[in-house]
């Protein structure tokens, strides 16, 4: 029954709107429509949390003094608190008196609604002669049917098509905000309307390619722009921001969907990049359309052969050396990570925060996926450092081989002396150089150590440990650890 209902709905929408002498839905009461065929230009500034500031700025004829103008093809997620229209053209005398965001759409069933308690017309076709007849009835309900009064019975569903006398004036087929204002002067004159909207959204992505030797890499940039506002804007000129904006939250933030992007070279000049309060602006240097329900890529960087180094690391814990446990796991995973400077050719330039994918070309020079990682927003000459996975060939066994508590009453002022045994075996068919960092708490002293070790930070005991191909390396050390009192 409902589609039955559409359906007659839809045909019966369809008829209204192609009778002469029946205004359109956006031009009732005597408004002035500004369409996006009026438009003359449009900016878009987008930033990283869902949310974007829009600038449309359309020609409009408006007469002297009093004018209700219908605003039309807006974004359905406008926050209308933040509009403001402006008459570039005679700003003197120009004031607003009163807006309206109407985002109730006109759909078939929106219109009966809107009908509830009012007389429309039921049309009824004879399938074996297609004469049609027409009642009028009064809708009565529309909840979980529809419900009907005639002059001499009450009907369920709707027996026919309906007919309606026209568009309520709060329906919209598109959303509009409607604005009562006082011109000036009567004419042609350009308005530009500027708001924030949620639904649109940005985020970087970047796709890297490691050489045979690990050591130098093809990086490049992508912005994937996401346009799910309810509207389009052609041509816009497009400004993104990336930084980490304090924002009024509401108490339930409307849910964001995440776009994927594909893997692609890019084009380094496609963005200008500066500076913007404690922020950074990325400006296009041209004009782009952003769809309504598309996703699109655009260049942000490219910079080829940057120097990267790559580090397998083994890193403990610092509850290790508080506690006896014997032997601690054979096999442990030793992470990768590779690492390189935003500087040079192409790179020295604000990182927005995205997730890097790593590739590497296979012995028949196909590109394989090797890995992932997200960074933040990373400044100019900072290392952007990136974890790709766990070691297939290299691995490590850990055993406890002493321990003692040499004084002390509680857990926070004890004296502990731990010694430990770590085997890092690699079969592979070339030597590695693996990392061992131990984070090592309170005061602590290193008693004894088959390698020696560099003090990371304070808390950081490092060592660099060679690995002979298709062989192992021993590390021993015995530390003693004092805990402070709290």
């Amino acid at each position: 029954m409902l589609k039955t209902l559409r359906s007659s709905l839809a045909i019966a929408m369809l008829a209204l709107f192609s009778c002469p002498g029946i205004a359109a839905p956006a031009d009732p009461g005597g408004e002035v429509t500004a369409t996006a065929a009026q438009q003359k230009a449009v900016a878009v500034t987008i930033y990283n949390d869902d949310l974007a500031l829009v600038k449309d700025t359309r020609a409009i004829v408006l007469d002297r003094e009093f004018n209700r103008l219908a605003w039309r093809e807006v974004s359905a997620r406008m926050r209308p608190e933040t509009a403001q229209l402006r008459n570039l053209t005679h700003p003197e005398g120009f004031r607003l008196q009163e807006q309206n965001f109407d985002f109730d759409l006109l759909t078939p069933e929106k219109l009966l609604e809107k009908y509830l308690g009012k007389e429309v017309t039921v049309i009824r076709t004879n399938p074996a002669t297609g004469g049609e007849t027409r009642e009028t009835a009064t809708v009565l309900a529309t909840q979980g049917g529809t419900i009907l009064r005639f002059p001499d019975r009450i009907e369920t569903g709707v027996p026919g098509r309906l007919a309606f006398p026209g568009v309520p004036e709060n329906l919209r087929d598109r959303p509009t905000l409607i604005v009562s204002l006082v011109n000036a002067s009567s004419g042609r004159q350009d308005l530009e309307l500027s708001y924030l909207t949620g639904g649109l959204s940005w985020h970087a992505d970047y796709v890297a390619e490691l050489n045979g030797q690990d050591d130098r890499l093809d990086f490049n940039g992508w912005v994937t722009l996401t346009n799910l506002s309810g509207a389009a804007y052609p041509d816009a000129r497009l400004q993104l921001v990336a930084g980490d904006l304090n924002r009024v939250r509401p108490p339930q933030p409307l849910p964001r969907e995440v776009m994927a992007m594909a893997a692609k070279a890019a084009d380094a000049d496609e963005m200008r990049q500066e500076s913007l309060f404690e922020y950074h602006l990325y400006t296009l240097q041209r004009p782009t359309t952003l769809a309504e329900n598309q996703t699109k890529q655009v260049a942000l960087l490219s910079a080829a052969h940057v120097p990267v180094r790559k580090e397998l690391l083994l890193a403990g814990a610092n509850y290790y050396y508080s506690g006896q446990y014997g032997d601690m796991g054979r096999k442990q995973k030793i992470g990768v990570y590779v690492e390189f400077l935003n500087r040079g050719e192409g790179l020295g330039v604000p990182l927005p925060k995205g997730i890097v994918r790593v590739y590497k070309k296979d012995a028949q020079g196909n590109a394989q996926f090797v890995g992932e990682d997200r960074i933040d927003h990373t400044p100019r000459n900072e290392t952007v450092r990136l974890k790709l996975g766990d070691a297939f060939d290299v691995t490590a066994d850990r055993k406890q081989t002493d321990f003692r508590r040499l004084g002390g009453e509680g857990r926070h002022d004890a004296i502990f002396e731990t010694a430990y045994r770590l085997v890092i075996r690699n079969a592979k068919k070339e030597a590695v150089t693996v990392t061992v960092q131990e984070p090592v708490p309170g005061d602590w002293t290193m008693l004894t150590e088959s390698h020696p070790h560099a003090k990371a930070a304070s808390g950081i005991a490092e060592w660099k440990l060679a690995v002979p191909a298709d062989g192992s390396s021993t590390l021993d050390y015995r530390v003693r650890v004092k805990h402070r009192a709290r």
